[in-house]
């Protein structure tokens, strides 16, 4: 795929589901499948998922379909997934906590290096073997460290400030989870996660149903 090629954000996200299912069919020992079959897992038209594939090259065959390992390998790639991330998690409280907690993201390769707090309650402590550090280290530790990640649970009011010091200490993504949109240098990727809006979308749906 050219490098200057423009693929739409809804195609991106996308990928991840179809590799989750392609990982699901691994596990189950399936070599092959259709995109018809293929589609009634994922929820997609069939036509959709061949179009999505197509803005990469496309990896079926006619008459035989997707060869699911390589296909599941070549999302992997394209999402970026053949390779670990380095992360630092900013703010230690219950999201922090719950994040740093969740080991599914280590095994997928995103490994949170350190966490940073302003809390001395919580400075010094370990949370899932992550030792937490005090928030003014922060951007010496960055300066000594590669770091690809930055995440951000903080509040609303220091999100801001916390996301210019990861872009300003040589991080290529921000994973922003509070109520702030925030805002980063061209060439820094982001993505602010509002959960209540997908509760809030829940509560829409289960009402207009």
């Amino acid at each position: 795929m050219p490098k200057n090629t423009q693929i739409s954000k809804a195609v991106i996200k996308r990928l991840p589901r179809y590799r989750r299912y392609l990982k699901e069919l691994m596990t189950d020992g399936v070599d092959k499948i259709s995109s018809k079959e293929f589609s009634k897992l994922t929820g997609y038209t069939a036509s959709q998922i061949r179009q999505d594939l197509n803005n990469f090259g496309g990896f079926g065959q006619q008459g035989y379909g997707y060869n699911v390992k390589a296909l599941y390998d070549e999302i992997s790639a394209i999402l970026g997934l053949d390779r670990e991330y380095k992360m630092v998690l900013v703010g230690g409280g219950n999201l922090g906590q719950a994040l740093a907690n969740y080991t599914h993201y280590s095994n997928m390769g995103f490994i949170v290096e350190s966490i940073f707090e302003v809390n001395p309650r919580l400075i010094g402590m370990r949370i899932n073997g992550i030792k937490v550090r005090d928030y003014e280290e922060l951007t010496a530790y960055l300066e000594e460290n590669k770091i690809d990640i930055g995440i951000i649970c903080t509040t609303k009011n220091t999100a801001q400030e916390v996301s210019d010091k990861l872009c300003n200490g040589g991080v290529r993504g921000i994973w922003n989870f509070t109520a702030l949109d925030v805002n980063v240098p061209e060439g820094v990727a982001l993505e602010n996660v509002h959960l209540s809006d997908s509760l809030h979308s829940l509560a829409y749906y289960m009402e207009n149903k």
